[in-house]
């Protein structure tokens, strides 16, 4: 089984996340509501932020499949803490896509892709996902 990513904490309360197969690599800091200084993703953002990125990755793959195309679609993804214990208890994932007139058809894809994709079938069934589709 091949390495996904190897991390090294630099110090401060941040961590280089370099991935394995392409070299790229990110820096995370912890939040300020966590001892960090909030410069950069922390862990819990990327797991917001993966949420919607998986969901229009697999759309994407659903539309080329389909004929259609949702190039343009945008995403904005608010997390929601809770504490005792500290976790993600809610994401909120709102799609924008482009001015084109999808069909019932290509919508019911587009919203199967959303609930279905791996990030969302692989998150606690306690966290809350709400998406709203903007078309």
């Amino acid at each position: 089984m091949a390495i996904t990513s190897e991390l090294e904490y630099i110090g401060d309360l941040q961590l280089r996340a370099t991935h394995s197969k392409s070299g790229q690599s990110f820096i995370t800091d912890a939040p300020v509501d966590n001892n960090g200084k909030g410069s950069a993703f922390s862990p819990t953002d990327l797991m917001a932020t993966s949420l919607g990125l998986c969901m229009i990755t697999i759309m994407g793959i659903a539309a080329n499949t389909h004929g259609f195309s949702i190039d343009g679609t945008k995403a904005r993804v608010t997390k929601i803490m809770a504490s005792d214990p500290r976790r993600v208890s809610e994401v909120i994932v709102e799609l924008d896509f482009p001015a084109n007139s999808y069909s019932e058809k290509e919508k019911k894809i587009i919203r199967k892709c959303a609930e279905t994709c791996p990030v969302s079938q692989s998150l606690s069934a306690g966290l809350k996902q709400t998406v709203i589709f903007n078309f």
